[in-house]
């Protein structure tokens, strides 16, 4: 925002609200505002202020008193608005202007799929104006283990659930790098979790790379996953790109999980 928006943002500020929406965080930080003299301290608002406040919003159910331990907590109404922003900004809304982005900054493909069983769906697709271009139609299906955004969901699985996806069933191979038994998949994708991303060099397709990170809900779900795809040169170790690639796509799936609500990032996590 530029200092004149800034300003001009300011000027058109209504206090009250400020104050209400700051006793709203503070609470739901953990604070419960038992001590309603340190409460107002630590928010810089009087105290007759702050009870007024509070009073208002416990009557529009933005908050409620806790019965037992006493002090306030987030209300049904407030939670049900969250709940309702969530669904309105649903993964594929919020991830189309990201993947345009990652086109923009990479010069490469930008997918977001889901997982089905033992496929991938992909949902969404842009591509740079390059004879490169993925050719990956919204609502192909392709299979999980042999495909970046598969893999990095099936990362995401515990361990009973993916043997008993996957048992008895065969591997089918689409180049020489592909894993075609459960072990291979596991120490696979016990890989692509430890980095954070799955990382092919035409794994799928020859000469074909590609990179793919998970999307989490505001439950630290999997729910999907963005890859971006191109010539295998660029993905390839010790690949000027492939630094970039990695750290532009983290940076992304970071963007769409945060517009899902998703706040459960790790200090060494992007």
């Amino acid at each position: 925002m530029t200092d004149i928006a800034s300003s001009e943002a300011k000027a058109y500020g209504v206090p009250p609200v400020s104050r209400a929406i700051a006793v709203m965080r503070y609470i739901a930080a953990g604070n419960r505002c038992r001590n309603l003299s340190h409460a107002a301290k630590a928010l810089g608002i009087n105290r007759t202020t702050l009870i007024r406040i509070l009073a208002t919003l416990a009557e529009e159910d933005m908050i409620e008193e806790v019965p037992d331990s006493g002090g306030y907590r987030l209300g049904t109404s407030l939670i049900a608005l969250a709940a309702q922003s969530l669904n309105e900004r649903g993964i594929l809304q919020v991830s189309r202007p990201v993947l345009r982005k990652l086109v923009d900054d990479l010069n490469l493909s930008a997918h977001l799929g889901v997982i089905e069983g033992r496929e991938i769906i992909y949902l969404a697709r842009e591509t740079p104006n390059s004879h490169l271009a993925s050719m990956v139609r919204e609502g192909t299906r392709l299979p999980a283990h042999a495909t970046t955004i598969g893999r990095i969901l099936l990362a995401q699985l515990p361990r009973a659930a993916l043997h008993e996806l996957y048992r008895d069933v065969e591997l089918p191979a689409y180049t020489d790098k592909t894993r075609t038994s459960l072990a291979a998949l596991e120490e696979q994708l016990a890989a692509d979790r430890a980095r954070g991303v799955a990382w092919s060099v035409g794994f799928f397709e020859p000469e074909i790379g590609s990179a793919a990170a998970a999307v989490l809900d505001h439950q630290g779900r999997a729910v999907g996953g963005i890859n971006v795809t191109g010539h295998s040169s660029a993905f390839a170790p010790g690949s000027p790109a492939a630094g970039r690639i990695e750290e532009t796509l983290k940076r992304a799936a970071r963007s769409v999980s945060e517009a899902l609500g998703y706040r459960g990032w790790g200090s060494d996590q992007l």
